[in-house]
């Protein structure tokens, strides 16, 4: 079950990004393509996967050293 956990919170974010620059880069004046829309979501979806990734092994670290 924690795979598929992992995987719903990927592409729950990874749909929650798009729709959201879909709402707000318009309020900034920014005009991207569907596709530009669809890769820089995919991009923060990467960084957020690998930040996730990271602070899970500090904290285990940090778990065993307690």
């Amino acid at each position: 079950m924690s795979f598929v956990e992992a995987v719903t919170n990927i592409f729950v974010g990874y749909a929650v990004a798009i729709w959201t620059q879909t709402l707000i880069f318009p309020i900034f004046g920014i005009a991207i393509t569907a596709s530009d829309n669809l890769l820089i979501g995919g991009i923060f979806t990467c960084v957020s996967l690998l930040r996730s990734f990271v602070l899970r092994r500090m904290f285990e670290a940090i778990g065993r050293d307690l």
